[in-house]
């Protein structure tokens, strides 16, 4: 059984949609934790929950898109 030229194999489909899953909760949990612990937000307090953010973008992204 050969799979067409344009078609992704299902495993890196499957595999790319539970990374994105998996950013998607550890930015979610990254930006609640540096929202909710005080001395971070004294440090980091531009950073961290960028990187949460980007985190979160990121696994939106990996969800929505289509393997090709």
């Amino acid at each position: 059984m050969r799979m067409s030229e344009g078609e992704a194999p299902a495993g890196l489909t499957i595999s790319e949609k539970i990374l994105g899953f998996l950013l998607i909760f550890f930015g979610a949990i990254f930006f609640y934790y540096t929202m909710q612990t005080p001395t971070i937000r004294d440090s980091g307090f531009i950073f961290f929950p960028i990187f949460g953010i980007g985190l979160i973008v990121l696994g939106i992204f990996m969800v929505l898109a289509k393997a090709e």
